[in-house]
Order: C-alpha cells, then structure tokens, then sequence
C-alpha cells in the first residue's frame, strides 16, 4: 500500500452557465425522486409522481435519466472529473490527479447545491445496496463510467484507451471505490467517507506513462 500524498491545491476552472443549468435540473429531479420514495418507498415512486413533485415533465425527466434507477446512479460530475484531469499538469502523476479531481468534483457537488448531503447520500448507497434493480443498473453503469476514465487515462498516460492495463486500472479503481462507499454503508455511515475514499486511492500504484 502507497502513503497518500498531501492534498493538491484546487485551482479548477469554474463550470459554465449551461453546465451549471443541467446540473440544476438535474438536482431537482434527483430530491424529488428522494422525498417520494421516503415518503413511500423506491417501488411505489413513479416517473409519473418524480416529474409533478420536480416541476419537469415526464420527457424531461426521460431525457436526463433513461431509466428510474439512473436517478439514484448517474453522477452528473463524472464527465466533470474528465475535463478536471485535463487540466492538471501534464508531468503529474495520474493518481495524484484523479485525488485531486474527484476531491474537486465532490466539493463542487456540495457548493452546487447545498441541500445535497449526507442524508442524500447516505440514502442513494442504501438503495445501491437494497434494491436489486438499482444494483443491476449500477453494474451496468460502472462500465460506462469506466469508458470515460479510460479515454481520460490513456490522454495522460500516451497510452491507447483499449489498452489492457488502461481498461484494468480504471474498473480497478471504479470497483475499489464502490467497495469504498458500501463499506461506508456497511459501517452504518460512521466513518467519514472522504477519508474512506483517499485510503482507497492510496491502495493504488500510478499508472505508468507510455
């Protein structure tokens, strides 16, 4: 196991307006979607009562989340951490920047909207674990999400995106950090999860350049 390294200063490009508008929709769907299904459970909740309760219409609810359970999964910062490890420096590690940039993409998370918490998220890790649907779809989920941190790796390292060791070392950490937040879960969310996360990453040898 590695030591993590100190923290890399922030100094990430804010988002733009547009970027900022989706991710505000987004939002909304995301909490009303949470406070029927506190209100009545995860198999009671339809699109139908989300988009009344979120102000949106059902089509637009469809076109931001294809599925019931992409609401609970869908990470709106996962093409964010993309464009954040663009920008760091070109000569620095590569786990050092994706520490930095999901460090980054968490804390724009919370400025974006507050009222998202640990409440909010301690719920989502529970229906990740609980209802099989939603767990089937994350399954599913994680392999895109991967497609993504593949590209990213490969630009940083010189390396081809379908490149074997590119392809394991991004399901590597996408399973570490998933085991990460159900361990969280599984601690009855005593523990403080960005530090959960940091010794996960810490578990990781860089990647190295071609």
């Amino acid at each position: 196991m590695t030591t993590a390294r100190p923290p890399v200063p922030d100094a990430a490009r804010p988002l733009g307006l547009r970027e900022r508008k989706k991710i505000k929709t987004r939002h909304s769907i995301r909490q009303a979607t949470y406070a029927l299904i506190r209100q009545q459970g995860y198999e009671s909740t339809t699109v139908e009562q989300i988009a009344e309760r979120a102000e949106v219409s059902p089509s637009t609810v469809f076109r931001y989340f294809p599925t019931k359970e992409d609401i609970v999964l869908t990470d709106e910062y996962d093409p964010v951490i993309e464009d954040l490890l663009r920008e760091r420096p070109a000569d620095e590690p590569v786990l050092e920047s994706l520490r930095w940039a999901i460090r980054k993409a968490m804390t724009q998370a919370l400025a974006d909207n507050p009222d998202f918490g640990r409440d909010e998220m301690m719920l989502r890790v529970r229906l990740m674990a609980e209802v099989p649907a939603v767990r089937s779809r994350l399954l599913e989920s994680m392999s895109v999400t991967g497609r993504l941190l593949c590209r990213a790796l490969a630009e940083r390292t010189g390396r081809d995106e379908n490149d074997l060791e590119v392809r394991v070392y991004a399901m590597g950490l996408m399973g570490a950090l998933l085991e990460a937040t159900l361990y969280w879960a599984e601690g009855d969310f005593r523990q403080d999860l960005p530090e959960l996360l940091e010794r996960t990453l810490a578990a990781f040898r860089n990647l190295p350049r071609r």
